[in-house]
């Protein structure tokens, strides 16, 4: 039985009737294969990395399982589409604190056309891609079983200025997180979840250091996702930190060159939460 994922946080939603991933109740996710190449592309960029061999297994963490492709009804009504079949990243998480942060201050890629371009450029310098390499497109903050997630509007999150993406990563990693809040964020889960030896700071250092030496593949328009579980932290067990990246629909070759694009918005992601665990 197929259904809309309940924690989706960016990209294309299929609700009301529009085209979107579904989930099953298996731990798997279902993407609609993009239109104009980009599907095939992402397919071509999974089957390139499951048999590339020189893609280190630590590595290998960070990305969904890919299970293939299935034909299946699409969320739109309009019949049997093609589907990427991946793991669903959130599946294991009862309540999950997640946020989706595309990396990089160029996001279209070279062989775009010169509208896509423009576009991309536009939303670029309308939100902290140009200037931070990175910008928010999305983020669920699980609060209480009454009160829910904390979830803003996709559209305000894109445009937030340096300071309030600062802000936003404090209150991903706070116990006093609320909308509409003028409270100091407390921070009091970033040890645990941004810190410690498995935490996400561990683990975007971790992808950093693959980064600086991979020139396999060029990311463009890709997204860091970052999870934990709120609850598990407040019983005193694991939060289960998380990273994954996602959305390959623009990844070309890096043609033995390394990615300085991603690798410097990973950097500047890396000195922000950085900067909210020493502090």
């Amino acid at each position: 039985m197929f259904k809309v994922p309940d924690h989706q946080v960016a990209g294309h939603q299929a609700l009301n009737g529009m085209l979107g991933p579904l989930v099953d109740n298996s731990g798997n996710f279902y993407k609609p294969l993009q239109s104009g190449g980009r599907g095939t592309k992402e397919v071509e960029f999974y089957t390139s990395l499951s048999s590339n061999t020189r893609i280190p297994d630590n590595i290998r963490k960070f990305f969904p399982i890919y299970y293939g492709t299935k034909l299946i009804e699409a969320s739109d009504g309009s019949g049997l589409l093609p589907h990427l079949v991946l793991q669903d990243i959130v599946s294991c998480y009862l309540n999950p604190t997640l946020m989706d942060i595309k990396i990089g201050s160029q996001t279209w890629y070279p062989q775009s056309s010169e509208d896509y371009i423009q576009t991309c450029l536009k939303r670029d310098r309308e939100s902290s891609s140009l200037p931070l390499g990175f910008r928010i497109c999305g983020f669920q903050i699980y609060q209480t079983e009454v009160s829910g997630y904390w979830k803003p509007d996709r559209k305000s999150i894109q445009k937030l200025t340096a300071d309030e993406v600062k802000l936003v990563l404090r209150n991903f990693v706070s116990s006093n997180s609320a909308e509409n809040s003028d409270t100091e964020p407390d921070c009091s889960f970033a040890p645990n979840v941004y810190g410690g030896g498995s935490g996400i700071l561990a683990l975007l250092l971790e992808l950093k250091k693959w980064f600086e030496e991979q020139t396999f593949f060029h990311f463009y328009s890709c997204s860091v996702l970052m999870v934990y579980e709120k609850e598990a932290l407040l019983e005193g067990k694991s939060p289960c930190p998380a990273v994954k990246l996602v959305d390959f629909a623009h990844v070309v070759d890096g043609e033995g060159v390394i990615d300085h694009n991603f690798l410097g918005g990973l950097c500047s992601l890396i000195k922000f939460i950085s900067d909210i665990v020493s502090a």
